[in-house]
């Protein structure tokens, strides 16, 4: 089946021009789908100013919301940071152990030093094997697509900072 073929299949009410929601099953599916339908991917990074490791300036002047900042979190689709981070929450399984764990890391980080971590963990740690969520220079190997955009949006990174503020 050609690639169009099983679009309009999995899709067809994208002809009639109505929102679709998409459940991926392999890891990157998003990607493509949003590519071949013309989705949004995440936006263009603003300018961003780092005090040492911290960004003091909230991203976006939306509020943040921590309910969706977990999903962020967890879904393989978005940040997906529980591939390299454990939490102290029992609905979150299979986390990964190559960063630190995350219980209590809302009182020991303030919300800038979290936002400067997520944005680019290299302002803090230059070594730090962590993707920065929200930078477009200086990277390796991006595919042409996603050169000049970022991982996460400014609301996405609000969003997760707000959830690791509740993990106290």
């Amino acid at each position: 089946m050609t690639g169009a073929l099983a679009l309009k299949r999995a899709a067809p009410s994208l002809a009639s021009g109505q929102a679709v929601r998409f459940a991926p099953r392999a890891a990157g599916c998003w990607l493509v789908t949003a590519l071949c339908v013309g989705l949004p991917v995440a936006a263009a990074a603003q300018q961003v100013v780092f005090e040492g490791g911290a960004v003091p300036a909230p991203l976006t002047a939306v509020p943040a919301d921590a309910t969706r900042g977990k999903i962020v979190f967890v879904q393989r689709e978005k940040g997906h940071c529980i591939l390299c981070h454990a939490l102290p929450d029992p609905e979150v399984r299979f986390a990964g152990n190559v960063g630190p764990p995350l219980a209590g890391i809302g009182s020991r980080l303030s919300a800038a030093q979290l936002r400067g971590r997520i944005v680019d963990p290299t302002q803090d740690e230059p070594d730090s094997v962590m993707p920065a969520y929200y930078r477009t220079s200086n990277l390796n190997r991006v595919a042409r697509p996603y050169a000049s955009r970022t991982v996460l949006s400014a609301q996405d990174i609000e969003d997760v900072i707000a959830y690791l503020l509740t993990l106290r």
